[in-house]
């Protein structure tokens, strides 16, 4: 009997589905600031994501940790998440995402990357066509 996906590992599939994703931040005047991302990686039962820590997103994340993703799925369906983002500075961290996607490797290591879990999450699958499927943790 095959094992259930929790809503965890549904909501990191579908983001690693979208390949690219667009993450929404706050600067530090207030105005939204959105770029691309591309990781998403489960350690210890959290969702992660990962950026570097001498980027401008780390300073907002730092500041505002509410962020919002979003990334389409195919051409009628689009994913959008809801989350707090809580930076988890142990080197065992770093080194699992740095793992899963070994091609960071050429630009980071245990001590300029930094990685972010998610928590107060609401990812919903949005469609031209469906209902809504959300997912909560």
């Amino acid at each position: 009997m095959q094992k259930a996906e929790t809503s965890i590992e549904t909501v990191c599939s579908l983001l690693k589905q979208c390949g690219t994703y667009y993450l929404a931040t706050t600067d530090e005047d207030g105005k939204p600031r959105v770029r691309p991302f591309g990781t998403a990686h489960i350690f210890e039962g959290k969702l992660y994501i990962q950026t570097g820590n001498f980027k401008k997103v780390y300073r907002q994340l730092k500041n505002n940790p509410y962020v919002e993703l979003s990334g389409m799925l195919d051409k009628s369906r689009w994913l959008r998440v809801e989350a707090k983002a809580v930076e988890d500075g142990r080197k065992e961290a770093k080194e699992s995402m740095l793992e899963a996607y070994p091609e960071l490797k050429s630009i980071y290591n245990t001590e300029n990357t930094a990685v972010f879990y998610l928590t107060e999450v609401t990812a919903t699958v949005c469609s031209f066509i469906e209902p809504p499927k959300v997912y909560k943790f």
